[in-house]
């Protein structure tokens, strides 16, 4: 994704918030705001800011399994069957 199309300087921010903030949920694409001509922040829409959240809390899980995998703290399938299976009960 090109954020070149995606700058805009506070000022602009301030005098559209309400379309900003339209434009933001429609496009679902984030938008850089500038201050004195440098990249300050970066806003985008709620849905959006959920969605990188929850993808980071899944590479998360993944990267502590690997980590688990490497460090050879792992289990047979079988043996975790039997231990969930014991617990329904």
């Amino acid at each position: 994704m090109r954020y070149s199309a995606q700058i805009k300087p506070i000022s602009y921010l301030k005098a559209n918030a309400a379309e900003v903030l339209q434009e933001l949920a429609e496009q679902r694409r984030p938008l850089v705001i500038t201050q004195n001509g440098e990249a300050r922040a970066v806003i985008q829409d709620v849905a959006s800011y959920e969605e990188t959240q929850e993808t980071l809390a899944l590479l998360k899980i993944l990267a502590l399994g690997n980590q688990q995998v490497e460090q050879g703290d792992v289990r047979p399938i079988a043996d975790v069957v039997k231990r969930l299976r014991s617990r329904r009960r």
